[in-house]
């Protein structure tokens, strides 16, 4: 950009040739001119329009110069239009509800919010739920202390129908709307049932005892596959979105992934992968939904680490050391985002940026590990429950893009209750 070249078309060459060679006559004939002759010349050249004086003519203009350092004031009209503003993170819960008895257990899952909008939390011996359209609130089921304490809830695709684990092994079926029990799943597992994941009709769980259990619930004899691979107790199950992989975690340090159509019921059925790159227990697992053959899994106080695996071939694409206990995972449903919940030493929730795994924010309140995590059916609100006997929401993952050009009246969650109960 130093130099410009002029536009060829716009140059007189016949007449610059005889401006050229007239002057140069004219410097060699000066000094016998007479003065008749010159202004007859001059007369003669505005005749016939020959008063010009530029040789060469410039059709366009040349070129800005390109600014090669920009200046902090200026602005690219292209980065203006494609930048995103940045989304505003509360740091704080909107909102926080007493939780007594809540049981302080890594191993169990207490808490899982619905399809209807219901969130149900199990606290010592009863489950309870709340609907966060209206903010009522109501006691589902209390078990004797023989069977008790819960150890797991899991609301099923419906989100009208919940399962209930239980310590002494069993686990129940209810119906959320009429309150009553459907029926009890039994011989199942040998100890208590800490995990359960659903698969349209099909409820898996796992035990303390490392076993893992397909129950058809439309049927009598529910048992129709088992899994085994695990050594300990079984503390996390996921499904895929598709239905057709599962996901578990153990307190052997050990993932696994199951493939639906090799399940068996009078076999034991092998694993697609064994993932053995942990170090401690593996509660924490969350399907990414954008990507269909994305793990995340979360370690415990002895890892500390948030890996990320290839579920179709088993190889570990990245691992992140968090610096504390990962307790649970939840992808955002409309951002590339990953949430996180953590124990000792503070005891936070961690915003990540996918798939750089650059943090975004880290929410504080609790006092105790965060144990349990659960997203609201448009993504929105996170609820985390805690050792510390408290339950907190969390405006985290912001409103869909959709949402936010056709704005309703929303009402919050639990906007009339001061304690669970």
């Amino acid at each position: 950009m130093d130099r410009f070249i002029p536009n060829r078309s716009a140059t007189d060459f016949d007449y610059a040739h005889c401006m050229l060679t007239e002057r140069r006559k004219v410097k060699e004939n000066e000094t016998v001119c007479s003065p008749a002759r010159e202004a007859y010349r001059k007369l003669l050249a505005e005749a016939l329009n020959m008063n010009r004086t530029r040789i060469l003519a410039f059709k366009n203009k040349p070129p800005e110069p390109v600014e090669l350092f920009p200046s902090e004031n200026s602005t690219s009209v292209h980065l203006t239009k494609s930048a995103k503003p940045r989304r505003h993170i509360p740091q704080s819960s909107e909102r926080t509800l007493d939780a007594p008895d809540l049981v302080d257990d890594f191993y169990l899952n207490l808490l899982d919010w619905g399809s209807s909008n219901v969130l149900a939390i199990a606290l010592g011996n009863t489950v309870y739920l709340w609907d966060a359209s209206d903010s009522s609130t109501s006691e589902l089921v209390t078990v004797d202390d023989e069977n008790g304490p819960i150890t797991s809830v899991s609301w099923a695709p419906d989100g009208r129908h919940i399962a209930v684990g239980l310590n002494n092994s069993e686990v129940q079926l209810w119906d959320s709307t009429s309150n009553k029990q459907l029926r009890t799943l039994r011989g199942c597992h040998r100890s208590r049932v800490g995990s359960m994941a659903w698969n349209n009709h099909i409820l898996t769980t796992g035990g303390m005892d490392g076993q893992i259990v397909n129950n058809d619930v439309r049927i009598r004899s529910h048992i129709v596959e088992n899994y085994r691979g695990h050594q300990q107790e079984v503390c996390g199950l996921k499904w895929s979105a598709y239905g057709q992989q599962l996901a578990s975690g153990g307190n052997d340090n050990l993932v696994h992934i199951w493939d639906r159509s090799m399940a068996s019921l009078n076999s034991p059925t092998r694993w697609l992968h064994r993932l053995e790159d942990h170090t401690s227990a593996v509660k924490a697992l969350a399907w990414c939904p954008f990507q269909s053959n994305l793990l995340a899994t979360g370690g415990g106080g002895g890892d500390r680490t948030i890996k990320f695996w290839n579920t179709h071939t088993g190889a570990c694409l990245n691992s992140v050391d968090t610096g504390s206990q990962v307790c649970a995972l939840l992808w955002s449903k409309n951002e590339r985002e990953l949430l996180s919940s953590h124990g000792f030493t503070q005891n936070q929730l961690t915003l990540w940026k996918y798939p750089s795994m650059v943090k975004m924010a880290e929410l504080n309140g609790h006092t105790s590990r965060v144990l349990y995590m659960a997203q609201s059916p448009d993504g929105c609100t996170v609820a985390s429950a805690a050792g510390d006997e408290t339950l907190r929401f969390w405006n985290v993952f912001g409103v869909p893009e959709v949402a936010k050009t056709a704005p309703k009246v929303h009402h919050e969650p639990f906007s009339q209750v001061n304690r669970i109960r």
